[in-house]
């Protein structure tokens, strides 16, 4: 289904990036009129939907006829491209012949929804990959796979099968050239994804309304908050998390801990690992579960970061995590695995700390809750350095580039 979307200006942004949104008009300028098309999973949920929700228009707004569809299918094509999503970051489990001809079987169906004309077609993540084989375009058409996770290190069974359906693609991009397949490597780019900073998950917000906000859901506004913003995953390790605030809890007794999360429509395992999650939490009123299941939504999780004193991240494994420039853009820093991309939104010592085990974890949150002057000037150089490289219009002209280089 084709996604409908507002409409948002390139011009909206001047009081942040200045004299960049010329430079970018001008780098779009060749590519007006050309049809560039995005196809995902889902419409919600995700850092990739939260992306193309605001990139798509802003492509639109400097003259490209950008569209965005996300495929229909069933839930049990979900469980198999969770599959893909766990052994494509090296996780050992098996995905039966009958499972991938299913696979293979959906991308088939939802080829239709691409425009014969289109000039690009950008292909996100696992589960629409295998789209390219069947789609039915202009032969000058070129395709783009965005890849969202960590394919450093694959399940080689699966990745032996799964290349099969990216050998025909032109290029391939990644958010770190680490990830890059070994025997893919020279049809490969890397830039980094981007938060919007005028979205409801960024934009700026009433001090009085946030605080209601954070009354209703049970979070109180005069205490030390730890928030975690994760998905219901295995690799988030949310078990992590808990552990890191009990431990905090022993040294700074009113500490809560906000548990921030979004169950998405292509991720069937999501509500298994939220009851496991919270049967670990226990009975803690000072834990609060904050979902799209009790109302919280993109302005929800922009009042909740913004009374943060620390934010946490205890993946094990992680594609980027956007959520540590959310937090990071808040003035707020962040205490995180170096994992992934974490590794180059975080300067340690700079706009937050990296640790791998809990007591170093704990030790760190304990740390900056105890000072504030640490915390703001923290709070204040990770801002700036997500301005620099980790918002929407940085992500438009790495897009708008590419595009060109492919165009030529």
């Amino acid at each position: 289904m084709e996604v409908q979307l507002k409409d948002r200006s390139i011009d909206e942004y001047k009081a942040i990036i200045k004299d960049d949104v010329e430079k970018i008009k001008k780098i779009a300028e060749p590519l007006r009129n050309k049809k560039i098309v995005h196809i995902n999973a889902t419409a919600f949920g995700g850092g990739v939907a939260e992306i193309l929700h605001n990139l798509v228009p802003l492509m639109r707004s400097v003259g490209i006829n950008a569209k965005w569809y996300a495929i229909e299918a069933p839930n049990e094509f979900f469980n198999v491209t969770k599959k893909f999503h766990n052994t494509l970051q090296g996780a050992q489990m098996e995905i039966s012949e009958q499972e991938w001809k299913f696979y293979e079987h959906v991308c088939e169906k939802n080829a239709g929804v691409i425009d014969e004309d289109a000039d690009i077609i950008v292909v996100h993540d696992p589960q629409p990959a295998a789209i390219k084989l069947f789609a039915k375009v202009k032969p000058t058409a070129r395709w783009i796979w965005r890849c969202h996770i960590d394919l450093s290190t694959p399940n080689q069974n699966v990745w032996d099968k799964f290349s099969k359906y990216l050998k025909d693609y032109d290029k391939m991009v990644f958010h770190l050239d680490e990830y890059f397949p070994k025997d893919m490597k020279e049809r490969c780019v890397a830039f980094p994804p981007s938060i919007d900073p005028l979205s409801d998950k960024n934009t700026e917000i009433n001090h009085r309304f946030i605080k209601e906000m954070l009354e209703k859901l049970g979070i109180d506004s005069n205490r030390p908050l730890i928030t975690v913003v994760a998905r219901f995953d295995p690799w988030k390790d949310l078990f992590s998390a808990i552990d890191v605030y009990r431990t905090v809890k022993k040294e700074i007794r009113s500490v809560q801990l906000a548990i921030v999360s979004a169950m998405a429509s292509d991720d069937p395992e999501g509500w298994i690992f939220f009851e496991k999650v919270a049967r670990y939490a226990g009975t803690d009123k000072d834990i609060m579960f904050c979902t799209n299941l009790n109302g919280v939504g993109s302005i929800e999780v922009n009042a909740i970061q913004r009374m943060t004193t620390v934010a946490l991240h205890t993946a094990i494994r992680e594609g980027f995590g956007l959520v540590i420039s959310e937090a990071l853009y808040k003035n707020v820093p962040v205490v995180a695995r170096p994992v992934g991309g974490v590794k180059i939104q975080i300067k340690h010592g700079e706009c937050g700390y990296l640790a791998s085990d809990v007591p170093d974890l704990a030790n760190r949150v304990v740390e900056l809750m105890r000072n504030e002057e640490l915390r703001t000037k923290m709070g204040q150089r990770g801002r700036q350095i997500v301005i620099d490289n980790f918002i929407i219009t940085v992500n438009l002209k790495n897009y708008l580039k590419l595009f060109l280089e492919l165009m030529r």
